[in-house]
């Protein structure tokens, strides 16, 4: 039997809390089905957190390496949530809502972080996020793996721009930096520089991996939903778009780049010798996800988060199943539609 062809790829892993589970499992079944090379991996927050999981596993085990690390981390994280005094109640658990929207711990603390900021209620920075990073991923092995480029963004306090960390600067605060929302963290400083989530300016960035790969096809894994069928009404609804746009902004802007560049080397205005014509591919959030609360985020339930991991699962079987065959040859995402 014929081994099956290996195809190059870059994957964009956006940001999104809990919600990340879905990329993890997006992640196993690429690993699992074997058939990609992965050449760059750009992550925010949720996503900066599976590319380290996958460079750490990666460099001991390869793929089956990468896929027991993602396991681990996404199973040691819910034992942390474990202690979170923010816990769906009794009536969302019998009606099967996986939202936080009613919690009383949630509600408490929206009120709570609204008041006080991180330093006042946090003065001694405690972050059990900050030590289960340390904890559970080995960064002697994601800088050893030289089987792919890893960036890993953040937002600088102080200018307002992005920071990517490349390959041997991903350290645990570098990580935690890009997970780093400024109303529950302090800002992690890092070289005398203070940072905030990747997400607000990056979610993720795509730009390293034009520069600094030279792999044409980048596979967008989202967690964000980028459109929606409905005009929220509610209070709650508003919060939640809001939310969306606000961490898709600035991949909208690049999405909106890479549409304009690969136009004019179509119409023959650029040179592709010069100008690289990305092919964009995406793996969109599940439809059970996009009807999901932003508060669902919060929810570390390891039942929730193997829930996220088989949309991701059946998800990437689905895009791999109509796509695979495009990979090298033709974007499958269409952006000129997108921004019509």
């Amino acid at each position: 039997m014929a081994s099956p062809k290996i195809k190059h790829i870059n994957l964009a892993l956006q940001g999104g809390g809990a919600h990340g589970a879905f990329t993890w499992g997006v992640l196993d079944k690429i690993l699992e089905d074997g058939r990609l090379d992965i050449e760059g991996i750009s992550g925010t927050s949720a996503g900066a957190i599976n590319a380290v999981a996958i460079a750490d596993g990666y460099s001991v085990g390869g793929n089956d390496g990468a896929r027991e690390a993602l396991e681990n981390f996404w199973t040691k994280l819910s034992d942390l949530g474990r202690f979170s005094p923010i816990q769906r109640n009794p009536f969302s658990i019998l009606n099967g809502d996986w939202s936080l929207d009613y919690s009383p711990g949630r509600m408490a603390f929206d009120a709570f972080t609204g008041t006080f900021s991180p330093y006042e209620f946090n003065p001694m920075n405690i972050n059990p996020l900050l030590e289960l990073i340390k904890s559970e991923i080995d960064f002697d092995h994601v800088h050893a793996c030289q089987n792919f480029e890893l960036f890993i963004c953040a937002t600088n306090v102080r200018s307002g721009k992005t920071k990517v960390f490349k390959n041997n600067e991903i350290t645990a605060d570098s990580v935690m930096a890009s997970c780093c929302l400024p109303e529950i963290y302090q800002a992690v400083e890092i070289d005398g520089e203070a940072y905030w989530d990747g997400g607000y300016m990056g979610n993720p960035p795509l730009y390293p991996l034009f520069y600094e790969t030279e792999c044409e096809d980048v596979l967008l894994v989202e967690v964000n939903p980028i459109e929606t069928p409905e005009i929220p009404t509610t209070v709650r609804g508003i919060h939640n778009r809001l939310n969306e746009i606000t961490f898709n902004a600035t991949l909208l802007r690049e999405l909106r780049t890479v549409e304009f560049v690969s136009r004019l080397i179509d119409e023959g205005n650029l040179s592709h010798d010069k100008y690289m014509r990305v092919k964009m591919h995406a793996i969109e959030p599940a439809q059970q996800m996009q009807e999901l609360s932003s508060s669902s985020k919060l929810n570390l339930e390891l039942e929730f988060l193997h829930h996220l991991r088989d949309l991701g699962r059946s998800s990437a079987q689905e895009w791999l199943t109509e796509n695979f065959n495009k990979i090298g040859k033709e974007s499958s995402l269409n952006l000129r539609t997108m921004f019509e």
